[in-house]
């Protein structure tokens, strides 16, 4: 088994030689962390209970940090869920990457696929558990949706989708979700989708795997799973707050096999995230946010802004050229397309995070145009 260095680690591999225009001060936009303060609400929840950091905290997650949970999938897609269905997980990266194996660890020749450009930690939890992988590649050809093969589809054990998706921009609609849905109830695999992104969107609130499932009159979510975190709803990373939700039965063996990893959050943090995931106020404000960095790439760049998410899949030729270019001339880093996907996928373009205030996104914006006029990479 042998993982891929990390994009970042690549990124800083690319332009160690580099020295970048002194004369602009440096815009990172790589990494997907929204630069907004966390609300004060949740920063003072987070003060008021950390004499609780003397107590252990329970592998599956506080009550009241359930019900919190329960209350916004309740409010956002009209969904009753039970406590069984559900469990509070340390942000949803390490669930991602232990997930799979714990359903995988009893298969002689496990399967896994999953959308291609991708999130790194689907890739390592392959590799992690010995799987052999199956691309879903997204290209401008298919509209950065993913599609599959009947031979892989009656192969495959297990198979990550990401809508909206990180790094293209896409939003499935409830009709392609409900497609996933048969297939994995009549190939009989596992299906996840990373919804990580559902709650920065443009107008248009996307539409979860979950609310997908009841249409096809799957009310028990056989084989269907979501995964979804308060990272960028609520510009809190810190906080490692996210959830696992929908098929009981597999959610039951995965809480026995959690107890043994030994991931879970903080009481003080739990109190937090059960603030926030109850306040949906700063939620709409930071959509504002993302909606008018949006509008600005529109009028400076002419790109249409993605449907949800904050990154902008920028098409710019050689997208190794162009990063090194951009960050020697501009002091502007962004991250090569190439360096999330495989197989070609993704080589040409770049992801842009617009991650910061509405001036600082301008003056980003104004520097990558520069940087794009007449040039051909």
């Amino acid at each position: 088994m042998r993982f891929e260095k990390y994009p970042f680690e690549k990124l800083n591999e690319l332009l160690s030689d580099i020295e970048p225009n002194e004369s602009c001060h440096p815009i990172v936009l790589t990494i997907g962390e929204p630069q907004f303060e966390t609300p004060k609400f949740i920063q003072d929840e987070l003060c008021k209970n950390a004499s609780l950091l003397n107590k252990y905290p329970k592998s599956a997650g506080e009550d009241v940090l359930k019900e919190a949970i329960l209350e916004f999938i309740e409010n956002r897609y009209s969904l009753k869920l039970k406590f069984s269905q559900i469990i509070p997980t340390f942000g949803t990266r390490e669930v991602l990457f232990n997930f799979p194996q714990f359903l995988l660890k009893e298969k002689l020749s496990p399967k896994m696929a999953f959308t291609n450009p991708f999130y790194q930690i689907y890739e390592g939890a392959a590799k992690a558990c010995g799987a052999k992988i199956f691309y879903l590649n997204l290209t401008k050809e298919n509209g950065f949706k993913p599609k599959i093969d009947e031979k892989t589809l009656k192969e495959v054990d297990f198979v990550i989708i990401n809508s909206p998706n990180n790094p293209t921009g896409s939003v499935m609609e409830m009709d392609e979700l409900k497609e996933w849905v048969k297939a994995a109830l009549e190939y009989n695999f596992v299906l996840l989708n990373d919804e990580c992104y559902s709650e920065i969107y443009d107008f248009a609130p996307p539409a979860s795997l979950l609310e997908a499932s009841l249409e096809v009159g799957n009310s028990e979510f056989k084989n269907i799973l979501v995964v979804n975190s308060i990272s960028k709803r609520s510009s809190a990373p810190g906080l490692r707050s996210g959830f696992i939700a929908g098929d009981e039965k597999i959610l039951q063996d995965y809480m026995r096999y959690r107890t043994y990893v030994g991931c879970a959050s903080p009481l003080p943090l739990q109190m937090a995230a059960t603030k926030a995931w109850r306040d949906e106020t700063h939620v709409v404000k930071n959509r504002d946010i993302y909606r008018k960095n949006f509008k600005l790439a529109k009028e400076i760049l002419g790109v249409l802004p993605p449907k949800a998410t904050f990154y902008l899949w920028l098409e710019v030729g050689d997208d190794l050229e162009f990063t090194k270019k951009l960050y020697k001339e501009y002091n502007v880093k962004v991250l090569p397309g190439s360096f999330l996907g495989r197989e070609g996928i993704g080589k040409g373009y770049v992801r842009i995070a617009l991650v910061y205030s509405e001036k600082k996104t301008k003056e980003a914006l104004q520097r990558l145009k520069e940087a794009m006029k007449g040039e051909k990479f």
